[in-house]
């Protein structure tokens, strides 16, 4: 009996985890953006724009809206325009733009909606809010490379 060839190749070399002492700093940038972002997504749906009771979370919806459209504005920024600081992108993508969007509350008013009587207005939501976030991030991000372009011409 012959040995494949393959198992006479040495194994690869194990993926060695990022040193934690190097990663702290972005750990730290993510967690004061994700606070900064969940305290204002907190402020926009809890406190100044509730949806009432069994109503439809239009704020919600809004916020993930608008947070992917700033989502592609801000990576054109980083990737297209100028180079930033190494911590940028993990404090303002990951961690404001991340605890800003929700779509953690996003499953839960779908969830209420259904359990409320309203399976229509939950599958509406359901099916609408990733298709308008999409195009809410290919929009924006199309529009930021065109005044890009429109700047440099």
């Amino acid at each position: 009996m012959t040995v494949p060839e393959e198992s006479l190749r040495a194994p690869a070399p194990a993926r060695r985890a990022p040193d934690r002492r190097t990663q702290a700093p972005v750990i730290a940038a993510v967690a004061l953006g994700g606070g900064a972002g969940a305290a204002a997504r907190y402020a926009a749906v809890s406190l100044e724009w509730p949806a009432p009771a069994g109503g439809f979370p239009w704020t919600t919806c809004w916020v993930n809206i608008a947070g992917c459209a700033v989502i592609g504005v801000f990576m054109v920024l980083v990737t297209e325009i100028r180079a930033v600081h190494p911590l940028v992108r993990p404090f303002f993508g990951t961690g404001v733009l991340g605890g800003f969007t929700t779509f953690s509350a996003y499953a839960v008013d779908i969830q209420k909606l259904i359990d409320g009587g309203h399976a229509a207005a939950g599958l509406a939501y359901l099916a609408a809010t990733p298709l308008a976030a999409l195009t809410a991030v290919w929009s924006a991000t199309g529009a930021a490379r065109r005044l890009l372009r429109r700047r440099q011409s």
